[in-house]
């Protein structure tokens, strides 16, 4: 048996039959493995099961330090309420639970205990990525898919730093976010043919409002047919189709010498006879990347942007390609964008701590009122906040014809009736 399947089966042994996630957090690191190690013989002598020591050493090895490495924020990753965990310094820990952040109790020893978990968590993700003097922030994915943002001395005068966001695993199907009252099931439809049709679609919002995690779940309707390569700083975006290259950014060694970054990697991506680009997160001269190769034929690309609101991501997405210093008036690039990306989709995280998609714009340049023309086909409206603090309000469409039908006649994508109006009317 492998040891990633035997590891699984000692996982489910642990929990089903012993009492080991009460006593967990009570145990030193040795018990820990002892307890391990004993319920790895039980398993294989009711299997019948023979296995090496090194194997055995290995998995002691790898799921005891699953556990350690989190210290005292154990049960807060455990916690499935919890999205968000947030460390300032040792003795201050805050989450967000349901959209709204709590202080906790959990602390640390002091900040030499709280770098000791910081290095551990950092060695358990299997990165070659570290965090010193010399280095002293990172970005890392843990096992999950959780992001880890870490910041030290003498970057943070508090101690180190550490903000997790955790991966949800509970959100995999567009049905997941009509359930959760995120999109409707117009939207849910728009946003599926859009993805079969090759639209180029930013996604947008603020941190922490569920870009990613839409993005990653609309991606599921692209065709298997297809070559996907991803190019991202930190590992998030979760493809479940076969034909997928992921690309990453690398940071500079200790000499300052080697780094790749992600315009480096989306060049390079060019040439290795994509049909999908998507960009975990635009932030610099990509942009110009992106918008050129779309131009150039590159259709069906995805991206997601720090905004507050489509308006905003456009300015963005402008200011990054003047910031490239490109010899091009603020208007040519404004008409590059805009011919370029076909939706935007922002998604807001309201004060009731719900994520709803609160825009979603279809883009085009007026050549005769040389501007942009936002259209908004869906527009979010809140009504009223009740007395418990939730938030009611209607998704108001706009059924008008978008910009952009050519592409769903070109690849002979039916539009789902009702969607919009037809031709003739």
């Amino acid at each position: 048996m492998l040891n990633e399947e035997f590891r699984n089966e000692v996982n489910k042994f642990l929990i089903s039959e012993t009492d080991f996630l009460r006593i967990k957090d009570n145990l030193s690191e040795d018990q820990l493995r002892a307890f391990v190690d004993q319920a790895i013989l039980q398993l294989c002598k009711q299997r019948g099961i023979k296995l090496e020591l090194e194997q055995r050493a290995e998995i002691i090895r790898t799921m005891v330090s699953a556990v350690v490495s989190l210290g005292p924020i154990r049960p807060l990753m455990d916690d499935k309420s919890i999205t968000e965990i947030m460390v300032n310094g040792a003795k201050q820990t805050y989450v967000q639970r349901e959209g709204k952040l709590e202080k906790t109790d959990i602390a640390f020893d002091d900040n030499a205990h709280l770098m000791h978990t910081v290095q551990k968590i950092l060695a358990g993700a299997g990165t070659n990525k570290r965090i010193d003097e010399s280095s002293p922030y990172v970005d890392f994915s843990l096992p999950d898919g959780s992001r880890v943002n870490i910041i030290i001395p003498p970057l943070s005068t508090q101690g180190p730093v550490m903000t997790i966001r955790k991966f949800r695993d509970d959100i995999t199907q567009v049905e997941d976010l009509v359930t959760l009252g995120e999109i409707d099931d117009y939207i849910a439809q728009l946003l599926i043919s859009a993805m079969r049709s090759k639209l180029n679609i930013v996604f947008c919002g603020a941190t922490g409002a569920g870009k990613t995690t839409a993005l990653n779940v609309f991606s599921k309707h692209i065709p298997e047919d297809e070559r996907i390569i991803t190019i991202e700083d930190t590992p998030e975006l979760l493809l479940v189709q076969e034909h997928v290259v992921n690309l990453l950014t690398k940071p500079a060694n200790i000499e300052g010498k080697g780094e790749i970054t992600m315009r480096d990697l989306f060049i390079n991506s060019l040439r290795m006879r994509p049909d999908r680009i998507i960009i975990g997160e635009v932030r610099s001269g990509e942009m110009l990347d992106l918008i050129e190769s779309i131009s150039s034929g590159h259709s069906g690309s995805l991206a997601i942007v720090h905004a507050e609101t489509p308006e905003d991501c456009f300015n963005r997405m402008v200011t990054m390609m003047l910031m490239t210093g490109i010899r091009l008036s603020a208007e040519e690039i404004q008409k590059q964008v805009a011919r370029a990306i076909d939706l935007m989709v922002h998604i807001g995280l309201h004060v009731d701590g719900k994520r709803r998609v609160e825009y979603v714009t279809d883009l085009r340049w007026d050549p005769e009122q040389k501007k942009v023309v936002f259209h908004d086909i869906i527009k979010y409206k809140t009504l009223k906040k009740t007395q418990e603090g939730a938030i009611e309000g209607e998704w108001i469409r706009d059924k008008s014809l978008p910009s952009f039908l050519d592409k769903y006649k070109k690849r002979r994508i039916p539009i789902p009736e009702g969607l919009f109006e037809s031709e003739e009317e």
